[in-house]
């Protein structure tokens, strides 16, 4: 039991953030508020491994009506989307940024998405720098930090406690097909 949770399974039990840090970057509410009205997503190491989790988030996410970005400078084409070799170098609008990177890569990242003014970045799971989340929130940015967009999308939207998973959300209303 996850300690004064009172919950059998503590998700949060998987991060090494603090419960404050957990507020400020995981919080439930603008998980939602993020996925709901973000409509593209630029993947910073997508990778054309169709076994890799990169690829796994991307395939999903296009197949729940996201328009997927690929970058990645070793690919022409991904999931059947132009692949560009930088952040700067995409031409459209990006309402997240979702990094599969070393932590040790993020800080140029973040700094490419600040100045692009790209509304969110989000650092997928086990992925944290907290100097450049720091910096992002200062400059006004939303940053989801160490979870995995896929999960949290099945989790609110996608039917992941039909499939047997602990959501750690009690409703009696039944999940909308998306």
């Amino acid at each position: 039991m996850g300690p004064g949770t009172g919950l059998s399974c503590d998700i949060s039990l998987n991060t090494t953030l603090t419960a404050e840090q957990r507020a400020l970057y995981q919080d439930p509410a603008t998980i939602q508020k993020l996925l709901k009205e973000s409509k593209t997503v630029a993947i910073y190491g997508l990778s054309t491994d169709t076994q890799k989790a990169s690829y796994f988030v991307a395939s999903y996410l296009k197949s729940h009506g996201y328009r997927i970005i690929p970058i990645n400078p070793n690919a022409t084409e991904i999931l059947g989307e132009k692949c560009y070799p930088t952040i700067s170098a995409i031409p459209d609008q990006i309402d997240i940024l979702n990094i599969f990177r070393r932590a040790s890569e993020v800080p140029p990242l973040i700094d490419e998405a600040i100045a692009r003014k790209i509304p969110a970045v989000w650092l997928q799971l086990r992925i944290i720098h907290l100097p450049s989340a720091e910096k992002a929130r200062a400059a006004g940015l939303t940053v989801i930090l160490d979870k995995c967009i896929k999960m949290e999308h099945g989790r609110y939207f996608g039917g992941l406690s039909l499939a047997g998973m602990n959501t750690e959300i009690v409703s009696a209303k039944r999940a909308k097909a998306t």
